[in-house]
């Protein structure tokens, strides 16, 4: 894990070098804002975390932090000798994660910086569990879920509400096998419409003449004798 450190001052940069090495994290170091800004610029994705003293000898922290922000979403630690309301806030208005006064104990610089990570790991899980699959992709069938819509080797296919959804339980259940119990529970009354058993078994027959490439042999709608039905082993979602 890569932590690009701005330190003007050689010997703080090695000290903290040094004890972040200590903790397992690799540094690429930088003593000033243009060869902050060139490391930005080119290795930006090489880099976990950021800390960026304020003043520096041709820029400033604050600066950087607009680089940083600007490219992608990286947590970022202020370093500074300045103490006041006004800077504190400024940098975090910004965007900063952080903000750690000098002098300080380098044990918990660390702790925030694992602190730091450990918040960022959340928030990405949390995004990536929240976040809509925009695309169910089963064989050559292609379920666009934000916008309700079907398509077969790239051409919409026409869908009633009914079997839009009936389709939704399969693609939400790639590989296992559902009864007919559990489909029906599915759909039945979602929007005031009544489905029997016998009613399932015509939206599956009408699922599989627009999907499947023989109606006849299916082969994304499976029957499994006396259980009910499968769709796939596998699928992919973006």
């Amino acid at each position: 894990m890569n932590i690009l450190l701005v330190e003007d001052d050689k010997t703080i940069a090695a000290g903290l070098q040094y004890s972040l090495e200590q903790d397992g994290f690799a540094t690429i170091i930088c003593y000033n804002a243009e060869s902050a800004g060139q490391v930005i610029a080119e290795r930006l994705e090489q880099i976990s975390l950021c800390i960026f003293d304020l003043s520096l000898p041709d820029g400033s922290g604050y600066d950087l932090c607009r680089m940083v922000k600007d490219r992608r979403d990286l947590p970022v630690i202020f370093l500074t000798a300045i103490d006041d309301e006004v800077n504190v806030v400024m940098g975090l208005d910004m965007g900063a994660d952080d903000y750690i006064t000098k002098p300080f104990r380098i044990r918990e610089l660390t702790s925030r910086i694992k602190s730091v990570l450990r918040r960022y790991q959340n928030q990405q899980q949390s995004k990536q569990q929240t976040q809509p699959k925009a695309f169910i992709d089963i064989g050559n069938v292609r379920i666009g879920t934000l916008e309700g819509k079907v398509y077969k080797q790239g051409n919409e296919v026409a869908l009633t509400a009914l079997e839009y959804r009936l389709l939704l339980i399969f693609a939400n259940h790639i590989g296992q096998v559902l009864s007919r119990t559990q489909l029906l529970e599915g759909i039945w009354d979602i929007a005031g419409d009544f489905v029997n058993d016998n009613t399932l078994t015509v939206y599956i027959k009408r699922l599989r003449e627009k999907l499947e490439d023989n109606p006849q042999q299916p082969t994304l709608i499976k029957t499994v004798r006396g259980l009910g039905y499968k769709v796939g082993d596998s699928y992919s979602a973006k």
